[in-house]
């Protein structure tokens, strides 16, 4: 039995990443509005479906890379984990490095896909994430801001307290994968919910216009909501000393 090298772990970050990007953000590009050829009936999976999907792509890889990295696909969700003590710094730089590498991949190959379909328009937006005339409902950079700071603290909040070792075990995707689906749902109007700078990070560089003017704003939300509920969550739980555990104690030892 031997640890798992950095360099597997971040491979399987970037592999996780890109999932969440292509499965996610493709569900919006391909799927959420979709009318027959005749143009009179609305196939398309709108909001709810596209919440689903989001947290089924972390469902999904947090069975099949869980026990390999952790499965946190999610710079904030590593920065998170590393204010609640959860993650080491050491090796926040290379997660954060693959993941956004993976989020480029994953858009990527959705921008290959899309761009095959006649009348593709790349700057139409390719699920990015933005506010003012570029948030879905209109909404103020104030209100995108807010909306994604405490949508990601509660997310990791999710996350920490469905790692817990005194959580039920082998639960921890379930909840985690409908975390997500949750605040997808109360946030796609707002700014097409981010929680997730690699997220944005990959279609906003296919874009190339506004949303990477307003792609700062994906970055520090985010981060800053994880920190909190990375100290709040120590402070939750600084009475009850009993063990807390990582993801990969969750799903499985990473171990090979």
């Amino acid at each position: 039995m031997s640890t798992i090298t950095l360099g597997k772990r971040a491979a399987a970050e970037m592999l996780g990443t890109a999932w969440l990007v292509f499965g996610g953000c493709g569900s919006a590009v391909l799927a959420a509005k979709f009318m027959t050829a005749d143009g009179a009936v609305n196939l398309g999976i709108g909001f709810v479906g596209v919440s689903l999907a989001f947290g089924l792509t972390v469902l999904t890889m947090a069975y099949a890379i869980g026990h390999i990295s952790g499965c946190h696909l999610n710079p904030a969700v590593s920065v998170g984990l590393w204010a609640g003590k959860r993650f080491p710094a050491r090796d926040l730089l290379p997660y954060i490095v693959a993941q956004v590498v993976g989020g480029l991949l994953g858009a990527g190959v959705l921008y290959l896909i899309a761009s095959g379909q006649s009348g593709f328009d790349v700057h139409a937006g390719f699920a990015s994430n933005g506010f003012d005339a570029h948030s879905p409902g209109g909404y103020s950079l104030p209100a995108c801001l807010v909306a994604e700071i405490v949508l990601t603290f509660f997310f990791l909040m999710i996350i920490l307290g469905a790692t817990d070792g005194r959580a039920p075990k082998g639960f921890a995707p379930l909840a985690i994968g409908l975390g997500l689906t949750l605040i997808h749902l109360i946030g796609i109007p707002v700014t097409n919910l981010s929680v997730n700078p690699a997220r944005s990070t990959g279609p906003a560089v296919f874009e190339g216009g506004w949303a990477i003017t307003q792609l700062w704003l994906f970055w520090v939300a985010p981060i800053i909501g994880a920190v909190i509920a990375g100290f709040v969550y120590r402070w939750l739980e600084a009475e009850t000393p009993a063990s807390s555990s990582s993801m990969e104690d969750i799903v499985g030892e990473a171990k090979v």
